[in-house]
């Protein structure tokens, strides 16, 4: 590949932190944030200030974790390892709270419109993966196993590109780098 070219996971991101169109949501959410969390203990807490580190991504590992583990075990565990992988997707979707909290605080400290933007599609495409595991979890409880599979695909789908987005934040952009 020619060194100027850039990968197209690369090129749409970079279009997307142009995308002015999200500044209006942004502005919105970003008062909500702020106002929710304040300036005090709680909001220090979420954004690693007693870590020294930021929190969000610590916590990112869990439902990334429980919730691959748990497609491990969909395809491979048979069907002795049903009830494991139900396990694993409950334990994701409960770690889901302190996860998304953490990362709205970092969110709301974002310095520039880009990170913003980035940002705040990449909470989205998380929200998404959470509702779909939320509905695989309840297609478990129905013994619907093959929707439950399908909607856990679905979900890994949109956390892969969540996770994306996550991850240009912090490597590429260096959002929360060196802050705590």
């Amino acid at each position: 590949m020619d060194a100027s070219a850039k990968s197209l996971p690369l090129a749409a991101t970079e279009r997307l932190e142009q995308a002015q169109a999200l500044d209006g949501p942004a502005r919105g959410l970003e008062s909500i944030v702020r106002s929710g969390l304040g300036e005090g203990t709680l909001r220090d807490v979420l954004r690693g200030g007693w870590l020294g580190h930021a929190l969000h991504p610590l916590l990112t590992d869990l439902p990334i974790g429980t919730w691959t583990s748990s497609l491990v075990l969909d395809f491979a565990g048979g069907s002795s390892a049903e009830g494991a992988a139900d396990l694993l997707v409950g334990v994701g979707l409960a770690a889901v709270a302190p996860t998304a909290l953490a990362g709205w605080s970092d969110w709301g400290e974002s310095s520039t419109p880009e990170q913003r933007r980035v940002g705040l599609v990449h909470a989205a495409f998380n929200i998404a993966a959470a509702a779909l595991f939320t509905a695989s979890l309840k297609r478990r409880r129905e013994s619907r196993r093959g929707s439950a599979k399908l909607l856990s695909v679905t979900g890994a789908g949109a956390l892969g590109v969540g996770g994306y987005l996550g991850g240009h934040l912090s490597y590429a952009r260096g959002v929360g780098v060196g802050e705590r």
